[in-house]
């Protein structure tokens, strides 16, 4: 028999999955009880977060309103993303243990059906879930966290806001800025130098003793400036009390934290990172552990549902409670595990890619040697 391209192409053509009633029916119990289980653990856990920071809500004078549309609106989508790979792992040990204990599995095996054909529509279902998560990842949860956050800053957080101290960018290929402190209280930075430099030569260097930020012209207004310039090794100074600055650093630079990443849309986290990169930015660690997490949280669909179903698809004496806590620490050691490998990127260890994808990668063995023992 000879093949061609134009054979494969017709093959795939061709193709078209069969799906049974089997499949149907794991499929909808796989999407039913992922669902049922987001909306009871959900509930179960605002209560628990209303009951922790009530005493906070009243002190600041929160408005139910915001409360509930502004913070609570904006928390689930959090939480689900975050936790969703826990869910996927206890929904795949619920309902097929429950259909290994009630011999469901042992039929469908003895009725010819092969142990790898048995999880295509789980495989199915996973899909489905890694792609409903790289959604929230990447389009859902960065506003939804933006509006967390206001929230949480404002009537959840202290108000006090430390100024940041020895800061060091460079803002364009030569251009290099540096402010000994800034004070968030009047938007003022101390200490201000601003220095152009070509090879190994300074070709001007502006000092300031205030550079304080106009929102109107987007600029800072340099307050007892000077002005030194170099060329042909002549030295020029000019100096003055005030002088308009407009440059790639603005106020939001001072402002962002480290969860200030999570609520910036995919395309402004890229650029973010590519200016934290031309500018030495030591927390582009941040920027990089979160693109990462994004795009490798959603393939722990895949991994934890065969976990869940090798584990879980042999009748045992413990019934399914032993399942379901043999489920339960296991998603949670991956969770678990996703965080600490975070440690690896901050100590300088490994680089944000394999360090955030390691665990799946890990999980990935785990996953493939209990579907080699598991009941063919």
């Amino acid at each position: 028999m000879t093949f061609s391209i134009e054979n494969i192409k017709q093959k795939i053509r061709d193709f078209k999955p069969q799906i049974t009633t089997i499949d149907r029916y794991i499929i909808k119990k796989f999407i039913g009880t992922y669902a049922i289980a987001l909306l009871l653990i959900i509930g179960i856990v605002i209560i628990f977060d209303l009951s922790e920071k009530i005493d906070k809500f009243v002190d600041h004078q929160a408005p139910i309103q915001l409360i509930i549309f502004q913070y609570y609106a904006n928390f689930i989508p959090y939480f689900v993303n975050m936790f969703s790979p826990m869910f996927v792992f206890i929904t795949v040990i619920f309902f097929t243990s429950k259909m290994a204990a009630n011999t469901e599995i042992i039929a469908i095996l003895a009725g010819g059906i092969s142990f790898k054909r048995f999880m295509w529509p789980y495989f199915v279902s996973s899909a489905a879930i890694a792609l409903f998560t790289l959604i929230l990842n990447l389009y859902v949860v960065p506003p939804c966290n933006r509006g967390r956050l206001a929230f949480e800053n404002k009537y959840v957080k202290a108000k006090y806001e430390a100024g940041s101290r020895n800061v060091h960018y460079q803002i364009a290929p030569g251009t290099f800025v540096y402010v000994q402190s800034f004070s968030p209280f009047n938007n003022t930075a101390y200490g201000f130098t601003l220095e152009s430099i070509e090879g190994h030569d300074i070709k001007s260097k502006l000092s300031a003793n205030e550079a304080q930020w106009d929102s109107t012209k987007q600029g800072w207004i340099l307050k007892d400036f000077v002005l030194r310039q170099y060329e042909d090794g002549l030295e020029s100074v000019t100096s003055g009390k005030r002088r308009d600055t407009v440059i790639a650093l603005t106020i939001e630079d001072f402002y962002r934290k480290k969860n200030t990443v999570q609520a910036l849309p995919a395309r402004q986290l890229r650029k973010l990172i590519r200016d934290q990169r031309l500018r030495g930015d030591d927390t582009i660690q941040y920027s990089l552990i979160e693109k990462n997490t994004r795009w490798a949280m959603p393939f722990a669909a895949f991994i934890l549902t065969l976990i869940g179903v090798s584990l879980s698809s042999k009748k045992r004496r413990g019934g399914i409670g032993m399942n379901i806590g043999i489920g339960i620490a296991l998603s949670f050691s991956y969770i678990l595990f996703l965080r600490f490998s975070q440690m690896f990127v901050y100590s300088g260890t490994l680089p944000p890619f394999i360090a955030l994808w390691l665990p799946n990668v890990i999980y990935a063995f785990i996953a493939y040697y209990l579907y080699r023992i598991a009941p063919k």
